[in-house]
């Protein structure tokens, strides 16, 4: 049967994933709050740190760089946390959960930047109860960086945290949103399946994080610097899409350097 049907899985998770809009509207006075922050630190020449281990990678990279986005946001992907796709084996999935839980990783993977205040950060973790991504957050606020933390609030208050003081991901943030993802992040049950499937937190944190994109657009065209968005050429055409792409990155590189250059001084 190919089209759904009111029991079908297909359309449970498409109803869901409606709540989850639902959800992330209602925070659209936080969803502000952090487009704020993330202007004002990019209109300063300084940059947005994201940080996301596991699949939360995923929401990492939909900031930048992809189309539709623009410089003054620092991927920090760590590929030791985030290298799925070999699941067994030399850089198999045990080893990348067990290094999230190493304590000590975030501050030597900062340890390659000059942080400071002026900054702002994005740490994001479905369960806010590792380890790296929690301290993560810490090292951010240690070196007086904001920290805005996205979580699954549901599952993240009904999870244990595994830091050495009980510490979770919501706890070292200034500000905290919800992709309204639920407890265990999949969102459909299947007749005669114990456990359910389909998660959700990709699909809100996705919503989230464009949503933030597009009000720090907004912000920084107002304030007189339009950003260089990174622009299909079906829109823009070849020659200015081209012209986008280069200018981008060659900004990306200008921000970055400037967190190489003072390093270990």
């Amino acid at each position: 049967m190919n089209e759904a049907t009111p029991s079908s899985p297909a359309l449970q998770y498409l109803e869901a994933s409606r709540r989850i809009i639902d959800a992330v509207e209602a925070q659209l006075a936080e969803l502000n709050q952090a487009a704020d922050w993330f202007a004002q630190t990019i209109l300063a020449g300084r940059m947005v740190h994201v940080f996301g281990s596991g699949h939360s990678r995923i929401l990492v990279e939909e900031m930048w760089p992809r189309y539709g986005s623009f410089p003054g946001f620092n991927p920090i992907v760590e590929l030791s946390l985030t290298f799925h796709n070999l699941v067994v084996g030399a850089n198999g999935q045990r080893q990348a959960m067990f290094l999230e839980n190493v304590s000590g990783l975030a501050a030597r993977i900062l340890r390659n930047f000059d942080i400071g205040p002026g900054d702002s950060a994005l740490v994001v973790s479905s369960s806010g109860c590792n380890v790296v991504p929690v301290e993560m957050a810490e090292e951010f606020q240690r070196r007086g960086v904001r920290v805005v933390a996205l979580v699954s609030r549901a599952h993240a208050d009904a999870s244990v945290s595994r830091h050495a003081e009980g510490k979770k991901l919501q706890d070292c943030a200034d500000l905290v949103l919800d992709t309204g993802a639920p407890v265990g992040d999949a969102m459909v049950h299947v007749p005669g399946l114990d456990t359910p499937v389909a998660p959700g937190s990709t699909v809100g944190g996705c919503l989230v994080v464009n949503a933030i994109k597009a009000e720090v657009a907004r912000r920084l065209t107002e304030a007189g610097h339009p950003p260089k968005v990174l622009t299909a050429g079906v829109v823009a055409g070849a020659e200015r899409a081209a012209e986008l792409f280069e200018a981008a990155y060659d900004e990306h590189g200008r921000r970055l350097a400037r967190y190489y250059a003072d390093l270990g001084a």
